[in-house]
């Protein structure tokens, strides 16, 4: 029998032609930005890259079944017929394999009580998967939000830091953090319109937008709006956030260690 004691974190991938200047003719492919798999492993994570396999849902439990936790990375924006709306022309660019995919492995984590960290299109995700809503484009439908934007494709650089945003007291967040109140970056045009069930807002803008949210019970639920794996190497409040994550799945694989099903056991 095979004795592990790092946790497995699966990280979820994109399709390369979802990704805005991808030329067309090459090959299909699932991809990823590396900084989440460094950000996990620094924090002690084994990261497994998950396929889009959004029509093999056995293949894909499996996979699920295998892993301690769940980390959904940023990417593209979720097709807003997940929440029930038709899509706006401010709506970018849409992966309908990554949103089927993702929603059901944050749907099943929901369900088991296996810890979950959403980053940026990750925090909107598990809104979604929570029975919320979105808005699709933040300054063309609700002016009063602030700007939100800063893309690297606009010139702006990952670790910007745009705006403040408060942290609710008591919450996973604030001790993570260890603060009530924190700069971020900012790359994002859409955010939580309508708040998922039994989910609390953790954090907030000034001009409040819903910046992080987490689960109302003790399993580790938690999403930000921003990339704190971009400051993981240098604030040790983001190693906090990272770290905070694997110890649950460190927890979670421990507890349930007799009714997971593991490679080589």
């Amino acid at each position: 029998m095979s004795s592990y004691t790092r946790p497995v974190i699966g990280l979820t991938t994109q399709t390369l032609h979802s990704i805005d200047g991808i030329p067309p003719g090459l090959p299909s492919s699932w991809v990823m930005n590396q900084r989440y798999f460094l950000a996990a492993t620094m924090v002690g994570a084994v990261p497994w890259m998950i396929p889009l396999l959004d029509d093999d849902l056995l293949t894909l439990r499996e996979i699920y079944e295998r892993l301690d936790g769940l980390l959904i990375p940023g990417g593209v924006d979720i097709n807003p017929s997940e929440y029930g709306e038709a899509v706006r022309p401010e709506c970018g660019n849409l992966d309908p394999a990554r949103d089927r995919v993702e929603l059901q492995l944050v749907r099943w984590a929901i369900e088991d009580g296996k810890p979950v960290l959403g980053l940026c299109r990750g925090l909107q995700v598990i809104n979604v998967a929570s029975g919320g809503t979105l808005w699709q484009d933040l300054a063309s439908q609700n002016p009063a939000f602030h700007k939100h934007d800063f893309f690297p494709t606009a010139g702006f650089q990952r670790d910007h830091l745009a705006h403040e945003v408060e942290i609710a007291s008591n919450t996973k967040l604030s001790r993570l953090l260890e603060s009530t109140r924190s700069p971020v970056n900012s790359m994002h045009h859409q955010g939580i319109k309508q708040l998922g069930a039994r989910l609390v807002a953790s954090a907030i803008a000034d001009d409040g937008l819903i910046e992080a949210v987490e689960g109302d019970g003790e399993a580790f639920l938690v999403g930000v709006q921003w990339h704190p794996e971009v400051f993981e190497m240098a604030d040790p409040h983001s190693r906090h956030l990272f770290g905070g994550f694997i110890r649950a799945a460190m927890s979670w694989s421990t507890a349930n260690k007799n009714a997971r099903v593991r490679v080589g056991e």
